[in-house]
């Protein structure tokens, strides 16, 4: 489900746990030179994929923590390098770690 509209952009809900499918995982270089540039956080990273309530806990042996950190790379990374860039399914904990299975 695509939001429209007025809700466009804006929260509509808060969680411990995000489940997506279809998750595409989006870096804007801008936002990250301006992090190398200035050493200040700013919002320019994200996952985009359909939010779903059914997968509830899709932790499984083939899921594989995936992280980012502009310093080190311009992609979201596996922790032994891997890039990743699009994955069936992602969980996102509590806006810390971000869980994801049948990366591409």
């Amino acid at each position: 489900m695509a939001l429209e509209g007025e809700k466009k952009g804006k929260v509509i809900a808060h969680r411990m746990f995000v489940d997506l499918t279809d998750g595409v995982f989006k870096v804007r270089e801008a936002g990250r030179q301006r992090v190398l540039r200035t050493g200040q956080k700013n919002v320019h990273a994200g996952v985009v994929g359909q939010w779903t309530d059914t997968l509830n806990s899709i932790l499984t042996p083939v899921t594989v923590a995936v992280r980012y950190n502009p310093k080190i790379s311009g992609d979201f990374t596996t922790e032994d390098g891997k890039i990743v860039k699009r994955a069936k399914f992602v969980e996102l904990s509590g806006g810390k770690y971000i869980f994801a299975g049948g990366i591409e």
